[in-house]
């Protein structure tokens, strides 16, 4: 199982010295992977019809993370990068082909393209983009994504893009994972049918019954779950005494993948992050789960 972190950027000000601080560390300790949530603007929830029932506010910080991960690109080795979750179908699908695709290139490889729905409409109104329907455009916009990544002539129509004999150019060297993220049956399914992986996170469900649901999914697709991926991110607010249990329990039950998250245990400082993301190392590496 492969074991990564996710930047607690929420909690650290919009600090691009703690960015590349965290990464570096993540880096020689171990991690294998570096995760990035998104959102491209906060919204006030007060007042609003339909009400906004995510956790962010205007009040919290998030970089980009395709620049972000452009950014970190140069100054790492081997560390890879995960979007989780981009919030895909408010973003114009040609344009993250294209970003995507030069992160990749400029990586050496080392994207994966966590990718989900999202829940705050006015982000979207925002974006001008309708926030209904946004489950079957993100459905679409995988199969545009991957058309684009062959590199090859894209002559496309469908319900939401009309793409007419172009090409992207230079293409990545391969495909892409793209991995999914959710809390819902609809997501896991969506997983089953399009994605390359999917992102459980401890925080508002139980990841282990979701995974038995993804399996099942998977089944009816004729798909075999031993070769699609499976992370299980932290919640917040985890004890460092916490972690192997959870890690090994997701390892033992077919997970691929796992991360680390250092927020919500009140720090208020880059030097307590990185103390809990070494401590968490520690333990890890004793426990034989982190090499």
């Amino acid at each position: 199982m492969k074991i990564g972190i996710i930047y607690p950027q929420v909690e650290l000000g919009g600090n691009p010295h703690a960015v590349r601080e965290f990464a570096l560390v993540a880096e020689e300790r171990g991690y294998e992977h570096f995760l990035a949530y998104d959102h491209v603007v906060g919204a006030s929830h007060a007042n609003r019809d339909p009400e906004l029932t995510g956790p962010y506010t205007e009040k919290d910080m998030f970089h980009d993370p395709l620049v972000m991960f452009a950014y970190l690109a140069g100054i790492t080795k081997n560390i890879r990068f995960v979007s989780g979750v981009m919030i895909l179908p408010q973003r114009q699908t040609l344009l993250v082909a294209r970003q995507a695709a030069d992160v990749d290139l400029f990586s050496g490889e080392r994207l994966t393209l966590g990718i989900g729905i999202g829940w705050n409409h006015v982000e979207y109104t925002s974006l001008g983009v309708p926030f209904r329907q946004r489950g079957a455009r993100l459905s679409e916009q995988v199969e545009v994504l991957r058309a684009l990544w062959t590199g090859k002539e894209v002559d496309f129509t469908g319900e939401f893009h009309r793409i007419d004999r172009a090409t992207l150019n230079p293409p990545p060297k391969r495909q892409i994972p793209i991995w999914m993220g959710g809390f819902s049956k609809a997501a896991l399914k969506r997983a089953a049918q399009v994605g390359d992986g999917f992102i459980f996170a401890r925080t508002q469900a139980d990841p282990m019954k979701g995974f038995n649901f993804l399996r099942g999914f998977l089944e009816e697709e004729g798909r075999d779950i031993a070769s699609f991926g499976t992370q299980c991110n932290t919640s917040l607010g985890t004890p460092l005494e916490e972690i192997v249990p959870y890690a090994s329990e997701w390892r033992d039950g077919g997970g691929s993948h796992f991360a680390i998250n250092t927020m919500g245990n009140g720090f208020k400082t880059i030097e307590q992050h990185l103390d809990y993301l070494n401590g968490a190392a520690d333990r890890l590496a004793d426990a034989g789960l982190l090499g």
